[in-house]
């Protein structure tokens, strides 16, 4: 055993011993904990989390009446709640009073567009709802369904007739884009006169008749780009999610900020100010562009990075806002403002965050910062399993929210304090800051050009506050660049000429890089600070990206300027050099890079998010052991970016750099990260084979771990097969079982059923296993018993949109069938066999008839068939452990013999 797995055993010890403690101590005040809680004996009561004077109801069950699984609700004129199933229809619900009992409520389908000799209901699938002008406003969010006419768009209901049931449909805007990174929420400005909506990023962004800052949608990335190799983030381009204002007809549409992933929702806080709660691409775990969710501040223009696989921008970028807070790993579904709840002021003031992973409500308090805020989380409740879709502050005051989502168990949930009685008066809004005054009024000249701009936003291309910055330069981007150019060239003081480069580059219809980079190479780069700096770099890399590589006597130039800085003393630094040198071929950029690759080491303070392993921990010792686990096996950060930067350098090579170079990658195939990790280390050392001697391609493919980066899923040899009887299972019969009691348990058992059948073939758990299908190590804190078996026994029937199929129907007759991993102009690349995913085939769309999406899963059902119940249960407690074996459901030390 080697120094460094002792170490990591050592660890894993001692946190396991301060789980048992914190175990014990919970243990030792459960009884008094009760008590204070007046447990209800209804479980799904119980297991909410509160602060301390807060009372939860539970409403409604949708599934327990065959309603669905809801994800969307507003309030109507009358205090009616509204609600979509995710897969189904809109529903109307009359709520009974806080404390009333929950049997009086009262819910009706609605029968949209319903008429004398019709009453085909043609609407639903809504991930937004709003009531606003005497209209419902529903987001619709498919185009599959055939018991539903109306497609992805944006819906306006109205009652025309006065019988309280809406006959009138508008469609506002078809919107292109469907499913989980679709079309989502809807809300109302502060002003009650317009509205805002926001979708995600398989959405485009449709025409619209204004932007705030003229539209571009480049990669502005100099990093090798590499596409997610599971083909998630090829949907629809590079801009990202979006956010658009729009009048109440809808007539009228403004782009205001786009470069998010996949924001559900948004929300304006008691000052006016607009957030949204971004979502983390979590298959990206372990590597350097990995972002974790975010609360991010919707300002006018803004913009926020995202791109589809390597081309992320870091949040150091002066042409993105940075995040408030990173909140980290989830799956945020909701966003929503406290001030009309009847709730104490500190939570009135800020935000509610809905996660639905990990079953987390976080309370986002807001601190005015300059032209924007300081941002901090708490946790306002949680549970788990607890899959949060939607919530909204009901016009009593309390907090309505829904569980659900991919047809999993559904609820309705009802949070007040103490008695539904504090004062909900509006908020006494604090004085808005000096910057924040200066921020607004920059926007004023956003959305076109206006007289006056340039001389008014020019000073604040320097201001200290990097909202302010962010603003101005906007502004100014919006004016015509004619009124501009020759200023910005004619320009003296460093900082503003970085920001008006950034502008130029982005926004010239002409090249002027022979003008522009001279004028930067006249900044003393010495005399700037680390931020500025920073700009520095990224005005050249815009400049390169936007207008091509300089050539002769300005390329020399450009390399030594930029070389004399390189290495700096700072990862962040280096990240922005060593891609800039590598991709014009400096002399010495793959020398240098190199070095920096044997030596690198990772930020502590890197990515800091609210939720630390050790509140999970606290939270739920399993999941914080889980988690624990992942990050102690993560890739080094910084060596993955200079790998994957050097994939592209074409010279200043040695065999002996080469050698060196080609072994970092059988080690990184090793390393744990997320679904991705391995796909695009492989990627990537696949371009770096490309650039390497032909001759020895060979050599360095078999040095560089092409045996490790080609092995499938398939691990179920050696372990012991089920003794049966078997059964054809069914949910119902399979879930009494399990209910029974999952006590005492055989882990080895159930790890050898879990390979046995098929489960580990496509699933990962704890880090090993395969990555067709989504990995399992956090099932148990997500999913209750019967979401568990129902998913194993008809896998089709909730497909998630990560791990969906898509049928291409052949010109010539026929069709293929698979995960399409990626698209270009020409050709879809498509993986058939869920055990080996690495085996791709390529379909020319000239041949292509027609495509859909499957509403087959490539999971195969009947997998447990085999097994008897005693195994079904190990099974089951292995799945639910997260395949921890010190989990309480398993026997201490009981052990199964594996067949040889």
């Amino acid at each position: 055993m080697t120094a460094l797995r002792k170490k990591s055993v050592q660890l894993l010890c001692v946190s396991a011993a301060f789980v048992a403690a914190i175990a014990c101590i919970n243990a030792n005040s459960s009884t008094e904990q009760q008590q204070e809680q007046h447990l209800t004996g209804n479980p799904k009561i119980d297991k909410l989390k509160l602060p301390d004077n807060f009372k939860a109801e539970r409403l409604y069950s949708p599934g327990d009446n065959k309603q669905g699984s809801w994800v969307s609700m507003t309030f109507d004129d009358k205090g009616r709640m509204i609600v979509s199933d995710q897969y189904g229809y809109l529903y109307r619900l009359q709520l009974p009073a806080v404390g009333e009992d929950s049997s009086k409520l009262k819910i009706e389908q609605l029968n949209i567009g319903k008429t004398a000799d019709s009453q085909r209901v043609s609407m639903g699938y809504a991930h937004g709802l709003l009531y606003a002008f005497n209209s419902l406003y529903v987001m619709v969010n498919h185009n599959s369904d055939q018991r539903f006419e109306k497609t992805s768009g944006l819906y306006r209901l109205q009652d025309t007739d006065g019988d309280d049931q809406f006959d009138k449909i508008t469609l506002i805007k078809t919107l292109e884009g469907e499913g989980e990174h679709g079309p989502h929420s809807i809300i109302l400005s502060p002003d009650k006169k317009s509205l805002y909506v926001v979708c995600g990023n398989f959405t485009k962004i449709p025409q619209m008749n204004g932007y705030k800052v003229p539209f571009t949608a480049e990669l502005d990335n100099l990093f090798p780009f590499l596409k997610d190799p599971n083909g998630h983030d090829n949907t629809v381009g590079k801009h990202g999610g979006w956010v658009a204002h729009m009048d109440s007809t809808g007539a009228n549409w403004e782009l205001i900020s786009s470069g998010y992933r996949n924001p559900f929702d948004i929300a304006f806080n008691d000052a006016g100010d607009l957030f949204t709660y971004d979502s983390d691409m979590e298959w990206d775990f372990g590597t350097p562009w990995y972002r974790p969710t975010r609360i991010c501040q919707v300002t006018s223009g803004s913009e926020y990075g995202w791109r589809p696989g390597t081309e992320k921008w870091s949040p150091a970028y002066p042409d993105n806002l940075p995040p408030l807070i990173n909140i980290g790993q989830g799956s945020p579904t909701n966003l929503i403002s406290a001030s009309n709840a009847r709730f104490p002021e500190k939570y009135r003031k800020g935000l509610l965050a809905f996660d639905w992973s990990f079953g987390i409500i976080y309370a986002i308090g807001l601190q005015p910062d300059g032209a924007s805020y300081k941002a901090t989380a708490e946790e306002f409740l949680s549970g788990s399993p607890l899959p949060l879709t939607d919530g909204a502050i009901g016009p009593d005051g309390a907090l309505y929210f829904l569980t659900g989502g991919r047809r999993l168990e559904s609820d309705l949930y009802r949070i007040y304090y103490k008695d539904n009685k504090e004062s909900n008066a509006p908020l006494k809004v604090a004085a808005i800051t000096p910057e924040a005054k200066i921020r607004r009024q920059l926007e004023t000249y956003h959305g076109g050009p206006k007289a006056g701009a340039v001389d008014y936003a020019w000073q604040y291309l320097k201001h200290p506050d990097r909202f302010i910055r962010f603003a101005a330069r906007v502004a100014i981007e919006n004016q015509p660049t004619s009124e501009w150019q020759a200023k910005l060239l004619q320009e003296k003081d460093p900082v503003i000429l970085t920001q008006g480069a950034i502008a130029l580059a982005r926004q010239s219809k002409t090249n002027v890089s022979a003008q522009i980079l001279p004028q930067l190479m006249t900044i003393n780069y010495d005399q700037l600070n680390a931020d500025q700096q920073m700009d520095l770099l990224r005005a050249f890399e815009l400049v390169i990206a936007r207008m091509g590589k300089p050539s002769g006597q300005l390329y020399n130039q450009v390399v030594a300027y930029l070389d004399a800085h390189y290495p700096a003393k700072d990862n962040e630094h280096n990240k922005s050099l060593s891609k800039i040198l590598v991709y014009l071929d400096a002399p010495k950029a793959t020398e240098k890079t190199m070095a920096l690759l044997a030596t690198a080491k990772d930020d502590t303070t890197l990515q800091k998010t609210a939720m630390q392993s050790a509140d999970l921990i606290m939270r739920n010792p399993q999941y914080g052991l889980d988690i624990a686990g992942m990050l102690s096996k993560t890739p080094p950060l910084q060596q993955t970016w200079y790998a994957t930067v050097l994939s592209q350098a074409k010279t200043g090579w040695t065999p002996e750099l080469h050698e060196q170079y080609f072994k970092w990658f059988y080690t990184a195939f090793t390393y744990k990260g997320g679904h991705s990790f391995i796909g695009f280390i492989n990627n990537a050392r696949k371009n770096a084979l490309a650039n390497a001697p032909k001759q020895e391609f060979a050599y360095y493919n078999k040095l560089s771990g092409d045996s490790l980066a080609n092995l499938g899923g398939m691990q179920m040899e050696g372990y012991a097969q089920p003794k049966g009887p078997g059964r054809n299972w069914k949910v119902d019969e399979a879930v009494k079982v399990v209910e029974t009691g999952l006590a005492n348990r055989n882990f080895e058992q159930g790890k050898a059923m879990f390979h046995t059948a098929l489960c580990s073939a496509c699933h990962g758990m704890r880090g090993e296993g395969g990555t067709a299908g989504p990995d399992l190590t956090q099932l148990g804190s997500r999913f209750s018993d019967k979401d568990i078996l129902e998913s194993i026994i008809d896998p089709s029937k909730t497909i998630s949109d990560q791990y969906s199929a898509t049928v291409f129907a052949l010109k010539k007759g026929g069709s293929v069938v698979g995960r399409m991993v990626s698209q270009d102009a020409e050709k879809y690349v498509v993986s058939q066999n869920p055990f080996a995913p690495q085996q791709q085939r390529t379909i020319l769309k000239k041949d292509v008839a027609s495509v859909k999406t499957s509403n087959v899963s490539v999971m195969l059902p009947g997998l447990i068939n085999r097994l008897n119940e005693e195994e079904l249960k190990d099974l089951m407690a292995y799945l639910k452990s997260g395949g921890n074996p010190k989990d309480s459901v398993f026997l201490s030390g009981t052990q199964i013999t594996k067949n040889k």
